[in-house]
């Protein structure tokens, strides 16, 4: 190592040297004078926000004062690093020795000063980020001391940075990917557990915990036999336990092609048992219908919606999912009442509730006579049009079936042989679905 870096660290280590000798000599220190005197210098000129003489007293204040005779010393001391860091970006050495500088301020803060250690600790993980940029081994290890101490109370998007760290340093073969599974696992955990103040923390904790999912899915950090083979010992060894059981349900459910297995099964099984919740039922809604299994997929959906704990757009989204699924099976009936729920409750999805109403008419064969069978193509037309009007978005497909739909329309000599000419009401009555339309011929 260069001189000049020896010079600077041996500085630095001089500087927490003296102040923690200087903690038992009270709280201005052995030399309580020069201690004020120099506190006082650098004090000035960091109100006047004179950094580069700010930094001079402030290095001697700290060296003469203890860290207990101001917390705001060692607050005040990282905005003069992170000055000098930006200044001196073109000297690595320099820079990295004052970074170090910086996140030892942070930890000494915490050290003295407890009531303030989570806050000291945080910052301490931002600035982490900020300026270490190609060690992932010290930020895994230093984001993980973060966490260890913090907790619930750490910043979110340090559980962000993490695992970010993690998926780094298992992928150069510093970690195992059971050490990125565990991080994952906890980390999502603590950010459900995390205390927000408003409707802007929320949404911000929810993106990053899908940039967590959306990290954990693309590091291709454990295939899902690879998963099945580490997390199935887990429930086997505790099959009542609920934390256990939503770990590998979060965490399958990220992996690609995941959720199909007998493992992710009985773990979204035992989460809906030991704590039954609308996105459980979700869940197994989404296990079911991956291996088709229509029954059991339907039972998990309709129980989703209709439980208490989920809201009227989530009710209408899941409702509007249901719509689709019935109508991929040919259970029309009930595919139309669903969307009819839709679209009469829910203005975001309404044209593309009407625009499946739509399909589910020109898809149902009915009965009768020549014109009975041929009348749901208008209904289904009509549904189009009114798709068309609610959504402009669909205005292209809707225009797609309606021609293909209105192929189907009777000649004018046909329905004048039923006593039925264009413009007329006409009511159709066909699988238990009913609408009245508008009689249309082509000539």
């Amino acid at each position: 190592m260069k001189k000049t870096t020896l010079a600077i660290l041996f500085g630095a280590a001089a500087v927490f040297m003296g102040s923690s000798d200087a903690f038992a000599q009270g709280k201005w220190g052995p030399d309580s004078a020069e201690c004020v005197k120099y506190m006082s210098y650098y004090k000035e000129n960091y109100k006047n926000k004179a950094y580069d003489d700010a930094v001079k007293s402030w290095r001697k204040a700290y060296e003469l004062c203890p860290a207990t005779s101001s917390q705001n010393m060692l607050i005040d001391g990282t905005v003069l690093m992170r000055h000098l860091i930006s200044k001196n970006s073109a000297n690595p050495e320099y820079r990295d020795a004052l970074v170090d500088t910086l996140l030892t301020l942070h930890d000494v803060r915490a050290q003295y000063y407890p009531n303030y250690a989570v806050t000291a600790l945080n910052n301490k993980g931002i600035d982490m980020f900020n300026y270490i940029k190609d060690d992932n081994q010290k930020l895994y290890e230093g984001y993980e001391g973060i966490i260890e101490n913090n907790g619930v109370n750490t910043t979110a998007t340090i559980l962000l940075f993490d695992l970010q760290a993690a998926i780094n340093l298992f992928q150069s073969g510093g970690i195992g990917a059971d050490a990125v599974i565990n991080s994952y696992q906890r980390n999502t955990e603590l950010l459900e557990q995390i205390p927000t103040k408003n409707s802007i923390e929320e949404e911000r904790n929810a993106k990053i915990e899908e940039d967590m999912g959306s990290l954990f899915a693309a590091s291709k950090v454990a295939s899902c036999d690879n998963l099945i083979e580490l997390l199935t010992p887990r429930l086997d060894a505790n099959p009542e336990d609920l934390k256990v059981a939503s770990d590998i349900v979060r965490t399958m459910g990220y992996a690609e092609d995941c959720t199909s297995n007998d493992l992710y099964l009985r773990a979204a099984s035992t989460v809906y048992r030991l704590n039954p919740s609308a996105s459980a039922a979700y869940s197994l809604y989404r296990l079911y219908s991956a291996v088709d299994n229509v029954d059991e997929a339907v039972k998990y959906l309709e129980e989703a919606i209709a439980r208490e704990d989920s809201d009227a757009a989530q009710d209408a989204d899941w409702t509007y999912e249901l719509a689709t699924y019935y109508y991929k099976h040919a259970m029309l009936p009930k595919a139309y009442e669903a969307a009819n729920y839709v679209a009469a409750n829910s203005e975001e999805l309404k044209g593309k509730a009407y625009f499946l109403i739509g399909n589910i008419w020109g898809s149902t064969r009915c009965g009768g006579d020549e014109m009975a069978s041929r009348a749901p193509f208008w209904v289904a037309c009509d549904y189009m049009n009114m798709a068309k009007k609610a959504d402009a978005s669909l205005t292209d497909s809707a225009n797609e079936y309606i021609a293909q739909y209105s192929v189907y329309f009777p000649k004018a000599e046909e329905a004048f042989m039923y006593d039925i000419v264009d413009g007329q009401t006409y009511t159709v009555v066909c699988n238990g679905m009913r609408a009245t339309t508008t009689v249309r011929t082509v000539k």
